[in-house]
């Protein structure tokens, strides 16, 4: 009998499997997904292999490109739980949030980014939630990554240093994107398309009030959307290779 062929299921939601746990550590589809996602050639041809062989290690690469320790990370927030936004939240219909909700936990709506802790700096997990002036979100940290890329300074720019390895195996921007599947994130001009407008890093990155937390709801679905197409396509075309 044949082995099952490698699949992806982009309707999936990760909390199905997660038991009571946090999807991004728990969810063994999840990491199978990831694992199935980003081991694939990096712009010099190398194949990142990522390894899911020992459970104290989510994704693991080792080889001659060096060592790399990688973690999940739900990357576009609903603010549902968030305290602060609940007297915005609780003017939204409930089947608006859930439907958000589910797509934030589909594979779309994850993302991995280096995981163990390296001196004197947070994981960048862990500094998209504690700063402030990103909130969290993936559109602004896609952009302080392409600041980074361009050499510029940026919020997170003392974290992306720290792991200047990790990003230097994409080389540049654009090919950051294209790796990672995030081209529905991207504008015609090559800049960051934002889930709401951006003016710069030093207003808050949190919607103001119900309509501007709707706006910013539509345009994170149809990225969701766009980019479980994408990722359903790539898999369609890349994973029968692999059985």
């Amino acid at each position: 009998m044949e082995p099952p062929k490698p699949t992806i299921d982009v309707t999936f939601d990760m909390r199905s499997d997660a038991g009571s746990g946090d999807p991004d550590t728990t969810s063994a589809t999840l990491r199978r997904y990831h694992q199935l996602l980003w081991s694939k050639a990096l712009p010099n041809g190398t194949i990142f292999d990522l390894d899911i062989s020992n459970r104290r290690r989510y994704l693991h690469h080792a080889s001659l490109l060096g060592e790399f320790f990688l973690a999940s990370d739900t990357c576009v927030p609903t603010y549902r739980s968030w305290r602060r936004l609940a007297p915005i939240i609780e003017q939204c219909a409930p089947d608006e949030l859930d439907e958000f909700q589910h797509l934030n936990h589909t594979i779309a709506g994850m993302m991995v980014f280096p995981g163990e802790r390296r001196p004197g700096v947070q994981t960048l997990n862990m500094a998209r939630g504690w700063t402030a002036s990103i909130g969290d979100r993936l559109d602004l940290t896609l952009e302080c990554i392409r600041l980074f890329y361009e050499g510029e300074a940026s919020p997170l720019g003392s974290v992306l240093e720290a792991y200047r390895d990790f990003f230097d195996l994409f080389e540049s921007f654009d090919r950051y994107v294209e790796f990672f599947l995030l081209q529905d994130l991207v504008g015609p001009d090559g800049g960051v398309a934002f889930m709401r407008s951006f003016r710069g890093f030093d207003e808050s990155p949190l919607p103001e009030d119900a309509a501007d937390y709707r706006d910013y709801r539509s345009s994170c679905v149809a990225f969701l959307r766009a980019r479980n197409e994408r990722i359903a396509q790539w898999a369609a075309t890349e994973l029968p290779s692999r059985a």
